[in-house]
């Protein structure tokens, strides 16, 4: 009956309202749980946040002035670079003192220096980018793509005005000791030589071919000369002609050869095709010339082969380090070694190849971590190799000083470094290609999150405090030395390098990177 159906529809109606009270109060509790959920998540994210305790020491203000003297070869480079007696010439390993004091002169302050040195760099950078790409490897390092150790000592390049790595090496027979620049982005060995039609002041004498018994002419038709990119012949001598420019303005010019080079200790590598550099101008002040290390076929690893291996380390000293004097500055000098992998704690990553340049040693970067956590907009697909048009990447580069990183990738790291570096005062303006900076001023100790890189195959490199921060004046600005790139290739740099030893195993086709290694 009706109002039967209608009473039992306003039961049912009534059975299903809603209880407020039961629901205001149920919300209550969800909002008390989300709350004490952020709560303690925020405090288990500051309590995840790793640091350093990182000494700030400004850059000096005074000018370098140390003066070369006579005995400068053995006593900054641990030993005479005459050669030994065959036994030790012919040794599968070489081992010697190594140190690094800064032995010439240069008439500019730290900071003057640093500015100088980034300019070159932006302008490497640049170069780098556009060979990747296939913009002319020429530009890159002069060639087309194509058991034992031996061991040199490094010195940092920066109070000599260059801002790059050096190491001394003996040129000919009897030797003629040259300091090199080491440089794994060019393939191409070469230095100045006598006579000279145009050449820069270098540290040492100019090598004279004329008096050197193992120079030897590469002639126009043979294979090394086919080798290089951009090679040419004189035909009056038949000579081989050698051309390398590089995208700083740099540019050197003259004959191709082959000569024998001599390691401190007494080692020989005989019969190195080399450039002898009769017109050269650019920015390789002090150094005699430059000992390419990279992939291609005629860098000094790939050509030391048959005897070494195809496998090289390095271990990079402070770039300040050349300002230091007396022990402490030999106990932080390093070697480059050529020839098996030798350090069992590094941990590695493979090499990976680009097609269209064949010289630089790509790695595949997989994150960054800042204050022991992964930072999210660090990402993989922004840092990947292009193999159809070699864009992209990341490669390890010893001529390049500063890390940069494709532009998403680096706008997030340096989110994150600042987020978690709230506690140290900003300094406005930036400093040259350095976007975040920090006034520590007065500060003597101060804490700063970690930064580590994670590559392929699990390795990681765990940065120390001053590889990523850096002084860049006499009042205590401090830089985060990351910078973004457009340029298609990021590049790891070596200031990040510092107190690594860097292991290129061009034998097993891996990177390595070994903490305290120098």
């Amino acid at each position: 009956m009706p109002p039967t159906r209608s009473a039992s529809t306003l039961h049912w109606t009534s059975s299903k309202r809603p209880d407020h009270r039961r629901l205001l109060a149920m919300a209550t509790l969800a909002a008390l749980l989300l709350l004490v959920a952020a709560s303690n998540a925020a405090a288990l994210s500051a309590k995840a946040v790793e640091y350093h305790s990182f000494v700030a020491t400004p850059l000096s203000p005074h000018a370098y002035t140390a003066a070369p003297s006579a005995d400068a070869d053995e006593d900054l480079f641990g030993g005479s670079l005459a050669v030994a007696d065959e036994g030790a010439a012919a040794a599968s390993a070489v081992h010697f003192r190594v140190v690094h004091r800064d032995a010439f002169a240069a008439n500019a302050t730290a900071a003057e220096l640093l500015r100088h040195r980034l300019q070159r760099d932006k302008r490497r950078a640049a170069r780098i980018s556009k060979a990747a790409a296939g913009g002319g490897a020429g530009a890159a390092n002069g060639t087309r793509s194509r058991g034992g150790a031996v061991a040199a000592p490094v010195v940092s390049g920066l109070a000599q005005g260059s801002g790059e790595y050096f190491t001394k090496i003996g040129v000919g027979t009897p030797s003629t000791p040259a300091l090199m620049v080491l440089d794994t982005g060019s393939d191409v060995v070469w230095l100045q030589c006598a006579p000279c039609r145009r050449c820069y002041d270098q540290s040492g004498p100019v090598f004279d071919p004329r008096r050197s018994s193992s120079y030897g002419a590469v002639d126009c038709a043979a294979p090394l000369c086919r080798r290089l990119d951009s090679g040419g012949c004189d035909l009056r001598r038949r000579a081989c002609l050698y051309q390398v420019a590089y995208g700083d303005g740099s540019v050197t010019a003259g004959d191709f050869a082959t000569e024998t080079l001599t390691f401190a200790g007494g080692a020989r590598v005989a019969r190195v095709a080399l450039g002898c550099g009769h017109d050269n101008e650019g920015l390789f002040v002090a150094a005699a010339g430059l000992l390419g290390l990279g992939r291609g076929s005629l860098s000094f690893p790939t050509q030391i082969s048959r005897r070494y291996g195809k496998s090289f380390s390095y271990c990079l000293v402070d770039r300040t380090s050349s300002s230091s004097s007396g022990a402490a500055s030999r106990s932080r000098s390093s070697t480059v070694t050529f020839g098996p992998p030798s350090a069992s704690a590094a941990s590695f990553t493979p090499m990976v190849r680009n097609p269209r340049m064949e010289t630089f040693y790509y790695v595949q970067l997989v994150g960054i971590s800042v204050g022991g956590a992964r930072v999210p907009g660090v990402a993989e697909s922004d840092l990947r190799l292009d193999p159809s048009t070699g864009r992209g990447g990341v490669i390890v580069d010893s001529g390049t000083s500063v890390t940069r990183l494709a532009r998403p990738s680096y706008s997030a790291l340096r989110d994150a470094f600042r987020a978690a570096a709230a506690g140290l005062r900003l300094s406005p303006g930036g400093f040259s290609l350095f976007d975040t900076c920090y006034d520590l001023g007065g500060r003597k100790v101060v804490k700063v999150p970690t930064v580590s890189m994670h590559f392929a195959g699990g390795a990681e490199a765990a940065l120390p405090p001053e590889n990523y921060l850096i002084p860049v004046d006499s009042r205590g600005t401090f830089c985060f030395a990351f910078a973004g790139t457009d340029g298609g290739v990021s590049i790891i740099g070596n200031i990040q390098q510092q107190g690594f030893r860097v292991v290129f195993d061009g034998d097993g086709q891996r990177v390595g990177f070994a903490p305290k290694g120098c």
